[in-house]
């Protein structure tokens, strides 16, 4: 018995039944996988839905930030007074005694006039700082001798 095959089926035998050789191969016409074709044939589509998708938007900072709390030594002498009421400093042989790092600062600044002795305590002092204190007959105490220049 001789088979009939119709003429349509006959003619898309082996071929991918006029969709052209590679769209009728299951994945279609898509234009590539992921974010191919961004910069060329979906450039609109990238522009509507991802406008910010080239180009460089901020920065991510590596290093730790560090708090540096610093006074001036005219600000000390300016509120001594309030210092030495409310007990945070103490008055030693007529020298105002300032413990700055209990205040939570850690570098004294020569800004200002010093008008009374101080012994101030602190982490770190300017060489301004410093010869303002004796200059007005105080003193400065640093840790470890650090000294900023």
């Amino acid at each position: 018995m001789v088979r009939v095959v119709r003429e349509k089926t006959k003619k898309l035998r082996g071929g991918s039944y006029g969709r052209g050789h590679k769209a009728g191969r299951g994945k279609g016409k898509r234009g590539g996988k992921g974010m191919a074709g961004l910069g060329k044939h979906r450039w609109i589509w990238m522009l509507i839905n991802m406008p910010d998708h080239y180009g460089v938007h901020g920065f991510t900072r590596h290093a730790q930030k560090v708090d540096v709390r610093s006074i001036n030594v005219g600000d000390i002498d300016r509120t001594s007074n309030r210092l030495i009421e409310s007990g945070i400093a103490q008055v030693e042989e007529d020298k105002v005694r300032v413990d700055l790092e209990k205040m939570g600062y850690s570098v004294l600044l020569g800004g200002g006039q010093v008008g009374r002795p101080f012994i101030i305590k602190v982490g770190k002092a300017t060489g301004k700082a410093i010869e303002k204190i004796k200059s007005a007959g105080g003193e400065v105490e640093t840790n470890g001798g650090d000294k900023e220049e």
